[in-house]
C-alpha cells in the first residue's frame, strides 16, 4: 500500500464485496469517512458531525477494525473525530440503537426505489442547454410512427440523429425516451436500443460462435436503431465495418438511426472517415452543461420524488455549486434525504456543504498509472490488458503493446527499465525497440498519429495527475 488513503479504499472494497454492511449504510456512513493518518496503531479518521461520529463508533467500529487488521496485518484502533461544532450549534442528536438504525436504513432504501422514474419525455427536465436536442428527439419519435401521407410529421429530416455531450447530462434519458414513445404509440415497430460496447461484444460473440447471420438479422432488420455511446467503437475495425454496413442498409431503406457520443462527429478521430461523414448526413444536436434554472428544477424534481422538502436557499446553494453533472445533483438530493431520515433534521446549508464535499471528493480524478494507460490502449484496440502484457505476437496485440509502451513513456516519463517491468518483465532493449518503432511510424502514418494523440488526450482528460509507478 502506498498511503493510508489506499488502505481505506481496500477496506471499503472488502466490506462491499463481502456484504458486511448494507449499501445504504456504506454510502451514508463509511464512504463519508476521511482518512487522516495512521498514528502507530491508531487509524485516525474525520467526519463532519458528532452524529456521524456516534453512528460509526457505535455500529461499525468493530467491523472496520477487523478489516483493517486483515489488510494491514496488525491490530488497529479506530479513532473517529468530528469537525469541531460551532459555538451556537445544538447538542449532538440521539444515536439510534441497532434495530432502529436497521429500520431507518430499510425505509431509506425503499424511498430510493420508489423515487426511480422511467426515462420518458415527461420526466426529462428541459432547459436552454438541452431544448434543441429534446425537440429533435421528440420529432424523431413522432416521425417514426407517422403515416406515409402525414406530410407535416415528416418535415424534419433527422436521419441519422446524432446527439453529443459530456457524460451525465441526459443523452441516455433522451434516446431511451424515443424508444419508450415509439413502443407506446406503435408496438409493432421494431426498435433496438444498444450501447456501443454491447454492440461490439455481441459481434465478438457472434464471430466466436460462427453465427454472424443472426447478428445481421437482428440489427439490419430494425425499424429504429439507437446506438448509445458510439465512441466505444474507436479503434475496433471489425466493429466499425459491421456498423458501416448496418448503417448503409437501414439508411437506404429509410429506417431511423439515432446515435449518441461524448464528442461531435468531427472529433471522433479514431472512427473511420466514411463513418464520421455519414453521421453528418442528418441532424446533429448537442447537450451542454445545464444552466442554473435547469439545475434548480432538477433538484426540485428529485426532491419531490423522494418526498423531501428542501428550502429554496438550500436548493440554490446546491445548484450554484454542482454545475457539470445531473447525476451529481440527484446524488446530492439522495444524500440529503439520508441525513434527514437518519439524523431527524431538515436539510440545511451546513448539511448541503457536507454533501457537496463528499460528492466532489468522490468525483476527484484518479492519478494516471500504467494500469490506466494499458487499459485505455487495450480498449482502443479491442483486446484485453492481459494480452498486452502477454507473450502473444499477433499483429494487433503486438502493435497495441508498442503503442502502450510509447504512451506510458510519453505520459509518465518512467524509466525504460521500469516500463519493461510493468510489461511482463520485458528487458530494456525490447522497450527501446517498441518506442522507437512507434516514433518512426508516427512520422509516416497520419492515422496512427491521430490515434495515439487521441489516446494520450483521453487519458490526460480523464486522469489529469500523472504518477510514476
Amino acid at each position: 500500500m502506498n498511503s493510508f488513503d489506499e488502505v481505506f479504499e481496500q477496506v471499503k472494497k472488502y466490506m462491499a464485496e463481502n456484504n458486511m454492511i448494507a449499501e445504504a449504510a456504506m454510502t451514508t456512513w463509511i464512504n463519508t469517512m476521511v482518512p487522516v493518518k495512521l498514528d502507530g496503531q491508531d487509524a485516525v479518521f474525520q467526519v463532519d458531525t458528532d452524529f456521524q461520529q456516534g453512528i460509526i463508533q457505535t455500529h461499525y467500529k468493530a467491523k472496520i477494525e477487523k478489516v483493517l487488521e486483515e489488510i494491514m496485518g496488525f491490530p488497529v484502533n479506530l479513532v473517529v473525530n468530528s469537525v469541531p461544532p460551532a459555538k451556537d450549534e445544538e447538542p449532538a442528536p440521539h444515536v439510534p440503537d441497532p434495530k432502529e438504525l436497521e429500520e431507518k436504513h430499510a425505509e431509506l432504501q425503499k424511498s430510493y426505489e420508489l423515487s426511480e422514474y422511467d426515462y420518458t419525455f415527461d420526466t426529462f427536465i428541459v432547459g436552454r442547454s438541452n431544448e434543441f436536442a429534446f425537440a429533435a428527439c421528440k420529432a424523431v419519435a413522432t416521425n417514426a410512427v407517422a403515416k406515409d401521407n402525414d406530410a407535416d410529421a415528416k418535415k424534419l429530416q433527422a436521419n441519422p440523429l446524432f446527439i453529443y455531450g459530456p457524460s451525465g447530462l441526459g443523452k441516455t434519458h433522451l434516446v431511451t425516451a424515443i424508444k419508450h414513445d415509439i413502443m407506446t404509440n406503435s408496438p409493432e415497430t421494431k426498435v433496438i436500443y444498444v450501447t456501443g460496447e454491447t454492440f461490439g461484444n455481441e459481434l465478438i460473440k457472434a464471430i466466436n460462435e460462427r453465427d454472424t447471420s443472426g447478428f445481421h438479422d437482428k440489427y439490419r432488420n430494425a425499424d429504429v436503431l439507437i446506438v448509445d455511446d458510439i465512441q466505444f467503437f474507436s479503434g475496433k475495425e471489425r466493429t466499425q465495418e459491421e456498423f458501416f454496413h448496418t448503417f448503409n442498409k437501414l439508411h437506404s431503406e429509410g429506417k431511423q438511426i439515432v446515435i449518441t457520443s461524448d464528442k461531435p462527429p468531427r472529433d471522433l478521430k479514431t472512427l473511420e472517415e466514411r463513418i464520421r461523414s455519414r453521421f453528418e448526413w442528418g441532424l446533429i444536436a448537442d447537450i451542454s452543461t445545464p444552466d442554473f434554472e435547469t439545475r434548480f428544477a432538477i433538484i426540485r424534481r428529485k426532491a419531490e420524488l423522494l418526498d423531501l422538502k428542501i428550502p429554496d436557499e438550500v436548493v440554490e446553494f446546491i445548484a450554484g455549486r454542482l454545475k457539470t453533472n445531473i447525476r451529481q445533483l440527484e446524488g446530492a438530493v439522495k444524500k440529503l434525504k439520508a441525513l434527514k431520515m437518519l439524523a431527524n433534521s431538515s436539510p440545511t446549508i451546513s448539511m448541503a456543504q457536507s454533501v457537496i464535499r463528499d460528492i466532489l471528493t468522490d468525483d476527484q480524478p484518479i492519478p494516471i498509472t500504467v494500469e490506466n494507460i494499458i487499459a485505455e490502449v487495450a480498449n482502443v484496440y479491442g483486446i484485453t490488458p492481459e494480452e498486452i502484457r502477454s507473450t502473444k505476437r499477433t499483429s494487433q496485440i503486438s502493435t497495441a503493446r508498442k503503442v502502450a509502451a510509447y504512451v506510458v513513456r510519453e505520459v509518465t516519463g518512467m524509466s525504460l527499465a521500469a516500463i519493461g517491468t510493468e510489461f511482463g518483465g520485458r528487458d530494456h532493449s525490447t522497450i527501446v525497440y517498441a518506442i522507437n518503432t512507434i516514433n518512426d511510424a508516427l512520422k509516416k502514418d497520419e492515422n496512427l498519429k491521430i490515434l495515439v494523440d487521441e489516446i494520450i488526450k483521453d487519458i490526460r482528460d480523464t486522469n489529469p495527475q500523472p504518477v510514476n509507478n
